[in-house]
C-alpha cells in the first residue's frame, strides 16, 4: 500500500523528490502518512478534497484482501 500511495502522489506533484510516505501498522489498522512539499499540498488534496478522497478509495479497494483498515493521512 505504501508504494501505491507513493506512485500516485509522485505523479500528481511538481516536486516528486519531496514525497514521503510513512507506514505505521497496528493489529487491525495500517496508517499511511503522506508528506509532500507545501507548494504541492493543493494538488494532492484537490478541489473540495476530491483527489484525496480518490486516493483513499483506491487504497481502500486495494486493501480488501489484507483484511485490515488502511487510513491515508495527508500531513
Amino acid at each position: 500500500m505504501k508504494e501505491l500511495v507513493e506512485v500516485i502522489a509522485k505523479a500528481l506533484v511538481d516536486y516528486p523528490e519531496m514525497v514521503k510516505v510513512k507506514e505505521t501498522e497496528n493489529d487491525r489498522t495500517i496508517i499511511l502518512e503522506l508528506t509532500v512539499a507545501s507548494e504541492d499540498m493543493g494538488k494532492v488534496i484537490g478541489k473540495n478534497g476530491r483527489i484525496a478522497r480518490a486516493i483513499r478509495t483506491i487504497v481502500k479497494s486495494g486493501s480488501a484482501k489484507l483484511e485490515k483498515r488502511v487510513i491515508v493521512e495527508i500531513v
